[in-house]
């Protein structure tokens, strides 16, 4: 019995490697930012990660905020959104594309991007939608272990570390939640969660920090790209919030795409 599953699972292994295989194109989509700093050392970073993994593949992105596209042509910098680059793709003559978003969550923008693929999928023989960063239980937690290891300093002496999400009104949003009790469930007490706009609050975490009698405080972004939110709202409004309610505040400004271990979960995907 053993044996035959293994020959199975061998089986089952090959078949997946020829489809991977048989893709033209990664067509990469980020969110997108008008920061050029930050975005070279994120969104840049993780297309070479990928053009660097599969060298056989053409490799292009696109950026799915309208506003930020804008924007950027306004100073000169072009950046498709994703049904001009499938689209051109197709006119390149790519018939199996695998699109694979930067996302954090399967909110609005991933439902965005889904019916843009549902547009263009008769002019492909093949095109597939890759997941989010943060879309199953073990994402959740090698994301969780990855973020405690990263930020061991801070623990060390005795600051709490806040991780600031963005948030969403959906239902996606409770994997902000999830996070924050994996967290805690690993006997991380010093983590904590919050959002710019969902749930858990700011207000959330003060509690929780107080609770624990806490006085000094790390906040880190949980966004891909330290863009805007990073800069005005967590840099500014939040440190300035915390500092209103007692606390000392430190600043660890940096985007996820920045984390290596982060890329490399993203390039685990697609594979």
């Amino acid at each position: 019995m053993k044996n035959r599953f293994y020959a199975l699972l061998s089986t089952l292994c090959m078949v997946l490697a020829a489809h991977a295989q048989q893709y033209d194109a990664v067509l990469m989509a980020h969110f997108g930012t008008t920061h050029d700093d930050t975005r070279t050392r994120t969104i840049e970073a993780l297309n070479q990660q990928v053009r660097q993994s599969f060298p056989d593949m053409r490799v292009k992105d696109c950026f799915t905020s309208k506003h930020v596209t804008k924007r950027l042509a306004q100073r000169g910098v072009k950046k498709d959104l994703p049904l001009d680059a499938l689209l051109k793709l197709r006119a390149e003559g790519c018939r199996r594309i695998l699109v694979q978003p930067s996302f954090l969550i399967d909110g609005r923008e991933m439902d965005m991007l889904r019916q843009v693929v549902e547009q263009v999928r008769p002019f492909f023989d093949d095109i597939h939608v890759g997941t989010p960063l943060l879309y199953s239980v073990e994402d959740a937690q090698r994301v969780c272990d990855i973020l405690v290891d990263r930020h061991a300093a801070d623990v060390k002496q005795h600051r709490h570390v806040l991780f600031v999400g963005h948030g969403t009104e959906g239902p996606a949003t409770a994997i902000y939640s999830q996070l924050d009790y994996m967290l805690r469930a690993g006997g991380n007490s010093y983590h904590h969660v919050a959002t710019i706009e969902g749930y858990p609050t700011l207000q959330t975490a003060i509690s929780q920090i107080r609770a624990m009698k806490g006085r000094r405080v790390t906040l880190v972004p949980l966004l891909f790209v330290a863009g805007d939110h990073a800069t005005n709202d967590i840099a500014v409004e939040w440190k300035e919030a915390l500092e209103k309610e007692g606390f000392a505040v430190d600043l660890a400004i940096e985007g996820l795409g920045e984390v290596p271990e982060i890329l490399d979960l993203f390039v685990e995907k697609m594979k």
